[in-house]
């Protein structure tokens, strides 16, 4: 799937193509999995997992037994899922290149249960992605966002805030992702999509990764492959603040490692579950 040919191209394509997100993904796997089986999701339901990365949440689903479309702007992440996918020999299972914000292949009331976990959050046009999330929903279906929570003390949160704070000024009309952590502004989106606010609710939830290596080693998977750390990195090398970059990120995972093993990381990091009835 790709955006019409007149449309404007979504500008975070060349961010997550930038990396490997694969390598952040595999530390995501198993809260990933957990996460979908507490979706009670059923054989033969139609799933949309938008944002979807590589599948850590799109091949849980098909392993249940749904019949699964994964959707991401980065078309590495598509190609690393198709593969994912046939190697698990999950025919029902396919990954396609578009953008969360203009959904324009996809049918009308189609999905029984759209799904985005830390993924549609990064589109823009937030106001664009709920309307679109709410178009191709069946009625009677579901949709489920995990958002990163703007200013919370754990992981993502503090990697994404440290990393703006080394990186040049955004865009002008720039809407941070992490507005999707905000329960008010994720009803407000919903809202102007037509789905009332008794139809939304959210929680904070957790999430764990957990990685084969020391802190300094993750970290280091997250300075070379993952998006928005990379261009800190490369914004702050420039101005000759690449060392304190990398002091601040390495204090951050060390703290947050509640493994007890060595070599071994484990961190979780507080997110937004929210939860939308489509009628």
């Amino acid at each position: 799937m790709t955006a019409p040919p007149n449309s404007a191209p979504n500008p975070n394509q060349a961010l997550w193509e930038k990396g490997d997100f694969t390598r952040i993904a595999a530390a995501m796997r198993e809260s990933g999995e957990a996460l979908v089986k507490s979706l009670g999701i059923q054989p033969g339901e139609k799933v949309l997992d938008l944002g979807c990365g590589d599948g850590t949440t799109a091949l849980p689903a098909a392993m249940l037994g749904a019949e699964v479309l994964g959707v991401d702007i980065s078309r590495n992440l598509v190609a690393a899922g198709n593969r994912r996918a046939a190697e698990a020999g999950l025919a029902h299972c396919r990954f396609e290149h578009g953008d969360a914000s203009q959904l324009s292949n996809l049918e009308d009331n189609h999905f029984d249960r759209v799904v985005s976990i830390f993924g549609a959050m990064f589109a823009p046009k937030p106001f664009d992605v709920a309307r679109e999330m709410v178009r191709v929903t069946r009625s009677g279906g579901s949709i489920t966002m995990g958002n990163w929570i703007p200013n919370d003390p754990t992981l993502v949160a503090q990697i994404l805030k440290i990393s703006s704070a080394y990186s040049p000024p955004p865009p002008e009309g720039f809407v941070s992702p992490i507005t999707w952590g905000i329960r008010a502004q994720v009803e407000e989106r919903f809202m102007a999509a037509g789905i009332p606010a008794t139809d939304i609710t959210c929680s904070e939830q957790t999430y764990t990764f957990n990685f084969d290596g020391p802190p300094v080693s993750f970290l280091d998977a997250f300075r070379h492959y993952y998006g928005p750390t990379m261009n800190a990195f490369e914004a702050a090398e420039k101005n000759g603040r690449s060392v304190a970059l990398a002091g601040e990120l390495e204090a951050l995972f060390s703290k947050e490692n509640r493994s007890g093993r060595e070599n071994f990381t484990s961190i979780p990091a507080t997110f937004l579950l929210v939860k939308v009835k489509v009628h």
